[in-house]
């Protein structure tokens, strides 16, 4: 890892930096923050290697929904197993281990019209649970989601969880994400 840093983050999230140990795949994803895809027929081509790196046969455009390209490949650089079909959101319910109450890093899926989304847990506030993913508003980022389009929260299998994986309170500021296509 090259470190991200703290600054490059949104005001709401900053306190990641200085939090402690971050789970593994967490620091990964915040490696990616800020990616964005190409408008237009161009693909962003460091979207694209994260397919090969991850192993994800087939996936050609980043016009093509990458939530689970994002997560594939942090997984992948963290050392875990990344479930069949990763491009497709709701089969990241089988990653890991089912846990009811998410904690930091854990990997959560949502429904939305039309699918599924996929993302890293980072904190909740009494409406919503906050997500790094890939593929919100066109880049890795942060969003909102509505506490009732969750569909599972999966842990990873750690021997030994880090010390901040655990549920994290934080302000509802920003606007709530309706659909991550």
């Amino acid at each position: 890892m090259s470190g991200w840093k703290a600054s490059t983050l949104p005001p709401a999230y900053r306190w990641l930096g200085s939090v402690g140990t971050l789970p593994r795949m967490l620091a990964e994803g915040l490696e990616l923050y800020g990616v964005r895809e190409t408008a237009g027929a161009a693909d962003n081509p460091v979207i694209l290697q994260w397919a090969r790196e991850a192993g994800v046969a087939g996936y050609r455009a980043d016009a093509t929904a990458w939530c689970g390209l994002f997560l594939a490949v942090a997984a992948k650089r963290a050392g875990w197993t990344v479930p069949d079909g990763p491009l497709w959101a709701l089969n990241w319910g089988k990653f890991g281990v089912a846990t009811a109450r998410p904690m930091l890093g854990d990997v959560m899926t949502f429904v939305r019209p039309g699918g599924g989304h996929v993302g890293l847990y980072v904190g909740e506030d009494a409406a919503a649970w906050h997500v790094l993913g890939g593929n919100q508003d066109d880049r890795v980022g942060f969003a909102r989601i509505a506490r009732g389009r969750m569909r599972a929260v999966r842990r990873p299998p750690y021997r030994r969880a880090p010390a901040t994986v655990a549920a994290h309170r934080l302000a509802a500021t920003g606007k709530l994400s309706v659909d991550e296509a």
